[in-house]
């Protein structure tokens, strides 16, 4: 069985994982898209103590290398298979839901494909896209992922609107969400970047500016790029930490509109006050499961 811990930023799905790991026999995997990359550990709240438990898929990457969801699919299934084979449990963990899915159901993504639409208008691209995808919601002039969802068309025979309605789960799955008020999140991502800037996000992405790294790893993540004006003397320090604050509370609720439409999940609350409650009722709904 493969277990799904996921999420909004800041509501415990690392020290659940752990927990879960120790009481399983679990090994996990990361499912955070930033966190694939060495380097940024601040910024991407990269675990500090695993506990003594296998971790995967974490400071993979160069922060000038890029890395797909079409590299993480092949290189997390490989490692869900090794891990099954040695008779442990895998537990995928992270806010990512598009790695999650790609990585469980029989998503299919070309392995290079864009040099033919090159020369073409945006116009002449969302034509072709109508074609095979009247039901899309893509704008017109969004170029990058107009040619994402023609592609997908021609690995899958399948709209990119419709791309979840047939696939087909790879393995025996529990999908557990972690929640909790939006009031209480958004009061704890602003408590996080505090606690960020104190541990030294400032002087992370002030050595990564000085490298004249501009990588899709160091400006996917919220931080470095909010920083980076600070830098160029576009804003001061207390309207770029603002900014942080301002755009994870709009990244949690973006994750909250994905994990609706794109994922079932079975929703657990966070007890901030009691975390260990949190993480029997989920063991417990774990080993019943099972069964």
């Amino acid at each position: 069985m493969v277990i799904v811990i996921t999420g909004p930023t800041a509501v415990g799905k690392s020290d659940l994982s752990l927990f879960l790991a120790h009481k399983l026999g679990g090994e996990i995997i990361n499912a955070d898209s930033t966190q694939i990359y060495k380097g940024l550990d601040i910024a991407t709240n990269k675990i500090k103590d695993t506990e003594g438990v296998k971790h995967y898929l974490f400071d993979e990457k160069d922060l000038r290398e890029d890395y797909s969801v079409f590299d993480y699919q092949k290189d997390a299934r490989k490692i869900i298979d090794d891990i099954l084979a040695r008779g442990k449990v895998p537990i995928l963990v992270g806010g990512t839901g598009l790695y999650i899915n790609a990585v469980l159901y029989d998503y299919k993504f070309p392995s290079r494909a864009n040099e033919e639409y090159e020369g073409l208008s945006n116009d002449e691209l969302y034509q072709m896209l109508l074609s095979v995808d009247p039901n899309t919601n893509i704008h017109l002039n969004n170029r990058v992922r107009i040619i994402n969802a023609l592609n997908y068309y021609k690995a899958n025979g399948t709209p990119y609107s419709e791309k979840e309605k047939d696939f087909k789960l790879l393995y025996d799955t529990l999908f557990i969400g972690l929640t909790t008020d939006r009031d209480i999140l958004y009061y704890k991502i602003n408590k996080r970047v505090d606690k960020m800037v104190s541990e030294g996000l400032i002087e992370e992405a002030r050595e990564v500016y000085d490298l004249g790294i501009r990588s899709k790893a160091v400006m996917t993540p919220i931080g470095p790029k909010e920083l980076f004006d600070y830098f160029d003397g576009k804003c001061s320090l207390e309207e770029a930490i603002e900014l942080i604050k301002s755009k994870s509370r709009r990244y949690a609720k973006r994750q909250y509109t994905w994990f609706r439409n794109k994922m079932e999940l079975k929703w657990f609350e966070t007890n901030y006050d009691d975390f260990s409650k949190t993480e029997n009722e989920v063991l417990d709904y774990i080993k019943k499961m099972s069964k």
